[in-house]
């Protein structure tokens, strides 16, 4: 049972990652292809989680992989408000 919710999260996270892809290549706007990335991610860590029987969601190198999908969306978030604050101090 516990695989198959996992299998659903997987899936999930495929078909965002997916859905933000689609939308960076019509804007090839880096905030979309950074949270594409993270979920892709996110997805590759719960597939090593059943993949590898050694490696459990309290070991160090799952948490590892969280926070650079995490990060790869913080890092989205910063450079879009960078950007649009550039532009209004361009405008001026």
């Amino acid at each position: 049972m516990n695989e198959m919710l996992i299998g659903a999260i997987v899936a999930c996270c495929i078909v965002i990652g997916l859905f933000f892809l689609r939308f960076w290549k019509r804007t090839q706007d880096i905030f979309f292809l950074f949270f594409a990335i993270s979920f892709f991610l996110e997805g590759l860590n719960r597939v090593s989680l059943v993949m590898f029987s050694s490696l459990h969601e309290t070991s160090p190198g799952y948490y590892l992989v969280r926070l650079i999908a995490y990060s790869f969306i913080i890092i989205a978030i910063l450079v879009k408000n960078r950007r649009r604050g550039l532009k209004k101090n361009t405008t001026r």
